[in-house]
């Protein structure tokens, strides 16, 4: 099609514009910003490897990671440049569109008055196609330097953006929507994230909507600091001396430990067993009463273990990773118990915690996992209450294991599953302190299996058989009613 110009085309060449030809470009410019995204989180994750000598060390992989790096710096700005310019071709369609409809009721124009306003408005989306289209080439220009639309190589590319040394820690953003922050972080190079998380571990292991690995290595960072300052508080001390012991004996046994959650002063932590940004399932599980993480922390995790076992034995292909989620302050001391302050706070939290996770994936381009929350005894108040939060609950399952009562119906929970186990020697399940019985017909949960053995603290228990039912849950293959 003929490019819109300022100057602006007769309505006869506006009428003439090759709009499908404009619209296909524009669809494979957004199949190609589409697909940067994953490539970048690749390409980035074999830098992070490389540069801590995973698989490979000495002067020679350190070359290595640098190239990567370099590599990875260019492809962000890339990638930044086509996002704009796509949003820009986005623009442009619209109003191309426009003036082209417009310009075709100029020809059927039978009013000399009606005649006048159609070309009137023709010349605006005219003008604002121009825009658009300048704006589109601009985009790419300022990355490739080229002047013009053209293939660039890399070193074109690497002539114009600054790759290695030194590099400003950029400003982090406030808390917030889990997607902005996904975003934020996705728009910067490798070399950038890295800078960031060193300058502000606090700060980014805290942030709903990163990934999990940088979460996890800013979390380390403080959990270091703190265990080596001799200024840091008791109480301090031993629930980080607690998490690094649980998280040494979760490595030590062979398997993938990220912390989530590090915050100390608060008492919440959450550590997931697995890789969160790659796994094909996830499960979350949140505690009820008196869970502090100096002192639960570990059974928590043996919890979270056995899910992990069952939902493979469901799925023996299946990459599974489950977190231990005491992302809230439980309540120990009567009357909080029985109120749902805690409750309220900690679904906040479980609602964001969740939300950045898919956010935190959908940034990098990768598919979404399959979502479980399971919560026991207390926790299921949590969950009722992150189901209030605004939006949905990002969420495939949730499974209720003793709830002392829930408001309304399982719907309301907003999660597409909703399963309940509640067994006959568990006392906590008859309360209805909260709301409804969850194991009733009326409150239209899905029933797990249980026996009459089990007491309060046995549902994640391999003696019993509810484990081998949340496996399937986890995994996808329990159906539900």
């Amino acid at each position: 099609m003929t490019a819109p110009v300022a100057e602006g085309p007769a309505v006869e060449a506006v009428a003439a514009w090759d709009v499908p030809l404009l619209r296909g470009a524009t669809w494979t410019l957004a199949a190609v910003v589409a697909r940067l995204p994953a490539w970048r989180t690749r390409l980035d994750s074999a830098g992070r490897a490389l540069g801590d000598a995973q698989c490979w060390s000495g002067p020679a992989a350190q070359s290595a990671a640098d190239a990567v790096l370099e590599l990875s710096t260019v492809a962000t700005a890339v990638d930044t440049a086509l996002a704009h310019s796509q949003a820009s071709f986005e623009r442009l369609l619209v109003d191309a569109e426009a003036a082209q409809e417009l310009a075709a009721a100029v020809a059927a124009a039978v009013s000399p008055a009606g005649l006048a306003g159609l070309e009137v408005a023709v010349g605006e989306h005219v003008l604002a196609a121009s825009r658009a289209a300048l704006s589109a080439g601009v985009a790419l220009e300022r990355v490739t330097g080229l002047g013009h639309v053209a293939p660039a190589s890399f070193w074109d590319l690497a002539g114009r953006i600054g790759l290695m040394g030194p590099v400003l820690a950029p400003s982090l953003p406030a808390a917030g929507d889990p997607r902005v922050i996904a975003a934020w972080w996705a728009g910067l190079s490798a070399v950038a994230q890295l800078a960031a998380l060193r300058a502000h571990p606090d700060e980014v292991g805290a942030l709903d909507g990163l990934p999990a690995w940088a979460r996890d290595r800013a979390n380390r960072l403080v959990l270091a600091r703190v265990l080596a300052d001799p200024g840091t508080a008791p109480a301090l001390l031993a629930t980080a001396r607690a998490v690094a012991a649980d998280v040494a004996a979760e490595e030590a046994g062979g398997r993938t430990v990220q912390v989530q959650l590090l915050d100390l002063a608060g008492d919440r932590v959450a550590v997931a067993l697995g890789d969160l940004d790659t796994a094909e399932e996830v499960a979350l599980l949140v505690p009820g009463i008196r869970t502090a993480p100096a002192e639960d922390l570990g059974v928590q995790l043996q919890g979270a273990s056995d899910v992990a076992d069952a939902a493979r034995a469901a799925a023996p292909a299946a990459a599974v990773a489950t977190v231990a989620w005491l992302g809230y302050k439980s309540p120990s001391r009567l009357p909080d118990i029985a109120l749902r302050g805690a409750a309220r706070r900690g679904g906040a939290a479980l609602d964001a915690a969740l939300d950045g996770l898919g956010a935190s994936r959908a940034a990098a381009g990768r598919p979404q996992a399959r979502t479980t929350v399971l919560a026991h005894s207390y926790g299921t108040v949590v969950v009722d209450d992150a189901a209030r939060e605004p939006g949905r609950l990002a969420a495939d399952a949730v499974v209720l294991l003793g709830s002392p009562g829930m408001t309304g119906h399982a719907g309301d929970l907003e999660a597409p599953q909703v399963f309940d186990a509640a067994a006959p020697g568990d006392p906590i399940s008859w309360l209805g302190w909260f709301g409804g019985d969850t194991w009733a017909p009326a409150y239209g949960a899905t029933e797990l299996p249980g026996d009459r053995w089990m007491h309060h603290s046995d549902y994640y228990s391999p003696e019993h058989p509810t484990l081998a039912a949340l496996g399937q849950v986890v995994a996808g293959r329990r159906p539900s009613d």
